[in-house]
């Protein structure tokens, strides 16, 4: 009965971590690229560069993601100070807008979009 009861309350304490947990979090920073596919390419690329000078990033970033020991990720309280969560967020939204500049063919000089017929 005592170790049932030690069970249930060591439950209980970890599970007021969640929604606050860190791979919770993380997964939030991944963000969908559909959303920037209405964006002008121009406006996107300066949105992207701006981002990026802004938090100090390249405009390349991918968001990382940290490895918690043995499947404890859910229950592992998110420690990130709040400055390193709007940088984390920020690479989401950078590879975000990556992915949909990509998509489009942005980053292309505007004279291999152009099709034109041989001859």
């Amino acid at each position: 009965m005592r170790w049932n009861l030690i069970v249930l309350a060591s439950c209980l304490a970890t599970a007021g971590c969640v929604g606050n947990s860190t791979s919770e979090r993380q997964d939030d920073n991944v963000q969908s690229s559909l959303r920037y596919d209405a964006v002008p390419c121009d406006e996107l690329l300066a949105q992207r560069d701006g981002l990026a000078q802004q938090y100090n990033l390249s405009t390349q970033v991918k968001p990382t993601f940290s490895n918690p020991a043995m499947g404890f990720g859910p229950f592992t309280p998110d420690m990130r100070s709040q400055r390193q969560r709007d940088i984390d967020r920020a690479t989401g939204e950078i590879d975000a807008m990556n992915r949909s500049i990509n998509r489009r063919d942005c980053d292309k000089p505007d004279e291999q979009k152009k099709f034109v017929l041989p001859g």
